[in-house]
């Protein structure tokens, strides 16, 4: 049989051309490629899609209405108006420092007590299980449900809390109806109804720390308080860090306890707090761009302490 001739022209055409696996990706690697990418970006664009449509979007159409005021039916612009009625408002900074209390006492008894009940719950051998979700419990009731259940607790007249009290032959308390202990009051009843989660982030955390370090410890001699201070502590400061500024961020928008226990105001307006002055404006006052305005104030102040604290937070790990 004749040996079969290749044209030159074809050969030349042909030459450079890499082809297999040496050679290059063959079309079926590409598409494959193209289509896991494609999965990837597909899932990506609809966390974005979710991000602008109920966080961005909402901050940029607060921005906006915060300089507008409606009247009639009709949209006008105002300039600073309602920043400025706002900020003259007389409960303005009433509501500011109830804020500032409620966060301040969040933190010392909602960020501290789950941290401790998460070091607790680690340490023990039986039933971890069991007291994990007796833990998260409360974290899977409704919030409405939880809330008022503990706003029969706090009743002055049939409450558990006061049975309680009368039992131990101790003095009662009004709780909710005194401006001394409302606040405090609602701390608790907020601390109880969101530790859950915060206890398995913790928890989570410690089962992480290698052994190791606390048999180090044991061998110095160390005791319980000094391995949770020079173990425990720094082993875990990313993720207190972190649930640091979430819940200041969480804390500072309160408002379902609040309105649910007190009504908002509570006596004396004691537990007014940004938030729930937002939803008068918005809702009870029907000004929109008053309320706007105010939410662009927490918007502000919550922007700079989260500026702050991540460069203060990133000037200590690189230290």
């Amino acid at each position: 049989m004749a040996a079969t001739t290749v044209p030159e022209n074809l050969t030349k055409r042909h030459a450079g051309r890499p082809s297999g696996p040496a050679g290059g990706a063959a079309p079926g690697g590409l598409s494959r490629k193209f289509r896991q990418n494609l999965q990837a970006h597909g899932f990506l664009i609809g966390a974005v899609l979710c991000f602008l449509m109920f966080s961005w979007y909402p901050m940029v159409r607060e921005f906006i209405m915060s300089f507008q005021e409606k009247k009639r039916g009709e949209t006008h612009w105002v300039g600073w108006k309602n920043i400025d009625r706002v900020y003259h408002d007389p409960f303005f900074w009433t509501a500011w420092k109830n804020t500032a209390e409620f966060t301040g006492m969040a933190l010392v008894i909602g960020f501290a007590v789950p941290f401790v009940v998460a070091i607790v719950l680690n340490e023990l051998k039986h039933a971890q299980a069991y007291l994990r979700i007796l833990v998260y419990l409360p974290v899977m009731l409704p919030p409405v449900a939880g809330v008022l259940l503990f706003k029969y607790f706090y009743n002055p007249d049939y409450g558990l809390f006061n049975h309680i009290l009368k039992y131990l032959h101790l003095p009662t308390s009004q709780f909710l109806d005194s401006s001394r202990t409302a606040m405090i009051s609602v701390v608790v009843a907020a601390t109880w109804l969101n530790m859950g989660s915060a206890t398995l982030i913790y928890l989570a955390s410690l089962q992480n720390i290698p052994g190791e370090l606390y048999e180090a410890a044991d061998l110095d001699g160390a005791g319980l308080f000094s391995k949770i201070w020079h173990v425990t502590i720094p082993q875990t400061r990313m993720v207190l860090s972190l649930m640091l500024l979430l819940q200041i961020v969480a804390t500072m928008q309160e408002f379902t306890n609040v309105f649910l226990l007190t009504g908002g105001n509570g006596p004396e307006n004691s537990t007014m707090t940004v938030v729930y002055m937002v939803y008068q404006y918005g809702f009870r006052y029907n000004n929109l761009g008053s309320a706007a305005a105010l939410g662009l104030f927490l918007l502000v102040v919550l922007a700079i302490f989260s500026g702050i604290y991540t460069r203060v937070s990133r000037n200590a790990d690189s230290d």
